[in-house]
């Protein structure tokens, strides 16, 4: 928690409820239940930020349980191909601070919130975390040489996002080309940016 939440809380009178929810729903871990939850997903939101504070949001996605707990304390997820210009790569770089949000919109409809350092570890040095031999050659197995490198994340708070306003959607089935160059499974031009250059 920031100063400055904790300012506006003074300010507009919701100490009370911030505190409940503080005491209620906050932890410093991730839980049994909520790594069950992670295991089960399928995307994640990741916010990161250069050394200046300048702010990158982006999309992470993968196969179910892409994003692994390896402890209470720890996640990883792989790295794939994508358009080479490793913007929350670069960040990670300069700044660890990392937000992840998970959100279920199929079963739960509920969102999960972690917050932490991260850095950027090589597939080759993956066995420096710990991971037993099993345990790494099943990563490598699932991930059947997609990922470039991982993102280990040490975790400081995690914590639920309400299912209030988490829209209900369907999931699509369909079969994911990962890494893929194809512009036209990737999007194309779908925002006309190149063609108006």
């Amino acid at each position: 928690m920031s100063q400055g939440e904790r300012k506006l809380q003074s300010q507009f009178g919701t100490e009370r409820r911030a505190a409940a929810f503080y005491r209620n729903q906050m932890l410093d871990h991730v839980n049994t239940d909520m790594a069950d939850f992670i295991s089960e997903q399928e995307m994640v939101f990741v916010a990161t930020s250069d050394s200046g504070g300048n702010c990158d949001n982006t999309f992470r996605a993968g196969d179910p349980g892409f994003v692994r707990v390896l402890d209470a304390y720890t996640l990883l997820y792989p790295e794939y191909r994508g358009n080479g210009v490793m913007a929350s790569l670069g960040n990670i770089r300069e700044n660890p601070h990392i937000g992840l949000m998970f959100i279920d919109f199929y079963t739960h409809h509920i969102g999960l919130h972690v917050n932490g350092t991260a850095e950027i570890v090589e597939n080759e040095a993956l066995s420096s975390l710990g991971i037993d031999d099993d345990t790494l050659l099943r990563m490598h197995q699932e991930e059947n040489g997609r990922a470039e490198r991982w993102v280990v994340i040490r975790v400081d708070e995690a914590y639920i996002h309400c299912s209030k306003h988490i829209p209900h959607l369907v999931k699509k089935s369909e079969t994911v080309d990962w890494g893929t160059d194809d512009e036209k499974k990737k999007g194309g031009d779908f925002f006309n940016v190149k063609r108006r250059k």
